[in-house]
């Protein structure tokens, strides 16, 4: 039987049997094996990256995860190309004549990776497409709640900054859908609420769900704060329409008021919302947070490789 291809699209492809009993135990295993003495599960493959945007944590972890499990890595930068200068479509077919096992693209608009996967003859890994989704930010932001806190059912979280736009906060909502007993706290101005679609992917698989415009109202109430860049153009413009200021930022305040067994995570860059003084509180998990990615991605590609994704 001819094996069905298995692109990395969407978030909300994920199953929770898989996240639990694939993906995870998978992602700690390597994360709990030293470097030297890790399989080359991947020995022989090759992964070719485009990208059309540029990328710090998403392009270096998925060719360290690549490299440490044996295989080989080529790529395009953003900077070596202009998106009009070809084709996706072509661009992925003339790929598909070179002897590469996975294609990863970032894409500077939404559904460019659907595209690409429409056309491609081998796995396409969505790293992001415009103001759609990152469904591999989303496995290791889950990832990384199952492991700082040992449970994903029942957390109260707070997603906070530009909750429409913002490709991070769209995919872990869609992937959060697959556990029970959420309640999330939407924390955006007005004009930067979370898409309908998200509100009532989530809400019909019953999350509660509450918008609020000040994080420091909420944040003795959370287990979890997930922040984003709160300080950009589209943010500082949807501000001037609100009658009165909103709170997206972590500061001392705000953790002041946090449970010590809280959690402040965020997809990273970061601005101003998230202060570099405040890094010595271990609630700040960010780093930790990019650190998992490498090893969810490691876990990834072994489980493509496999034919078990």
């Amino acid at each position: 039987m001819v094996p069905v291809l298995r692109h990395i699209l969407d978030a909300r492809q994920f199953t929770r049997p898989w996240l639990e009993h694939s993906l995870f135990p998978t992602a700690l295993r390597l994360q709990q094996t030293p470097v030297d003495q890790l399989e080359k599960a991947l020995s022989g493959k090759r992964l070719f990256y485009l990208f059309y945007e540029a990328s710090t944590r998403t392009r270096v972890s998925f060719e360290m995860a690549a490299t440490l499990l044996g295989a080989t890595v080529h790529g395009i930068d953003s900077h070596e190309q202009y998106a009009q200068e070809e084709r996706l479509e072509d661009r992925i077919r003339v790929l598909n004549e070179y002897p590469h096992d996975f294609l990863l693209i970032r894409y500077d608009q939404e559904g460019g990776a659907s595209r690409a996967a429409e056309v491609s003859r081998v796995p396409v890994i969505n790293a992001g497409d415009g103001a759609g989704q990152h469904p591999t930010q989303a496995l290791l932001d889950v990832y990384t709640l199952w492991r700082e806190l040992g449970h994903v059912d029942g957390l109260r979280l707070a997603l906070v900054g530009d909750l429409s736009y913002q490709r991070s906060t769209n995919s872990l909502a869609y992937l959060l859908t697959q556990f029970e007993g959420l309640h999330l706290y939407l924390v955006s101005p007005t004009l930067l609420r979370m898409r309908d679609e998200v509100r009532e992917h989530l809400t019909s698989a019953g999350a509660v769900i509450e918008e609020v415009r000040d994080l420091r109202e909420v944040a003795s109430q959370v287990d979890v704060i997930y922040v984003t860049r709160a300080e950009t153009s589209r943010l500082e413009h949807a501000r001037r329409f609100e009658a009165s200021a909103g709170w997206y930022t972590v500061d001392h305040d705000v953790l002041a008021r946090l449970p010590e067994t809280g959690r402040v995570l965020h997809p990273l860059p970061r601005g101003p919302e998230l202060p570099p003084e405040l890094d010595l509180d271990p609630r700040i998990a960010c780093f930790r947070q990019a650190a998992n990615g490498l090893y969810v991605r490691m876990a990834l590609l072994s489980l493509l490789a496999s034919g078990e994704a």
